[in-house]
């Protein structure tokens, strides 16, 4: 599902017209936008990674929203460029895109197609939901490998390629995987 920022105040409707005389649209540049990989996992879109928050038009103007997977994290500079060149070869021009913390990234914002492409490449996709502040806690019991599909598998580190991910070992292929952490 995509979801698109509404524009405010009374310029906004001045705004979209202007994005259809010039048949640039929120949605155009969203599509556009969601394009772009995660130099990381080069499988993913920033939109599978639901990363990609919101995409306006006011013309040939176009501002996009990423909420960074965590404050740190070194990929953040490669999509905002991915992202203003991929809009720049589609006509828009400026592009602006915001890094916004709040709410914070979680898991549970990457689509189902993300997950089966993150398995179908080889890293086990984040399984469960990330906890709440309140309520039940959910504890993860086994990771399944992306490669031979068996739950005998165990975490040799907690950190992987990236802090994103974990690193684990199956026991039955024998091979290291990286797991996406439910954050």
């Amino acid at each position: 599902m995509v979801t698109l920022r509404q524009a405010q105040g009374p310029d906004a409707a001045q705004g979209a017209d202007a994005a259809r005389g010039s048949g640039r649209s929120r949605e155009h540049a969203w599509a556009v936008a969601a394009t772009v990989t995660d130099p990381e996992v080069p499988v993913l879109t920033i939109e599978d990674l639901g990363v990609l928050r919101s995409a306006e038009v006011d013309g040939d103007r176009a501002t996009v929203t990423l909420t960074p997977t965590y404050s740190g994290c070194p990929a953040m500079d490669a999509m905002r460029d991915d992202v203003i060149l991929a809009l720049n070869a589609a006509g828009y021009s400026p592009v602006e895109v915001r890094m916004v913390l709040s709410p914070a990234w979680t898991t549970d914002w990457m689509t189902d197609a993300g997950k089966r492409k993150l398995t179908k490449y080889g890293i086990a996709p984040p399984s469960g939901r990330a906890a709440l502040q309140q309520g039940i806690i959910r504890l993860q019991l086994a990771v399944k490998c992306p490669r031979c599909g068996s739950l005998r598998t165990r975490e040799v580190s907690r950190f992987g390629s990236t802090s994103c991910k974990a690193l684990f070992e199956c026991l039955d292929c024998l091979e290291p995987f990286d797991h996406f952490k439910v954050i």
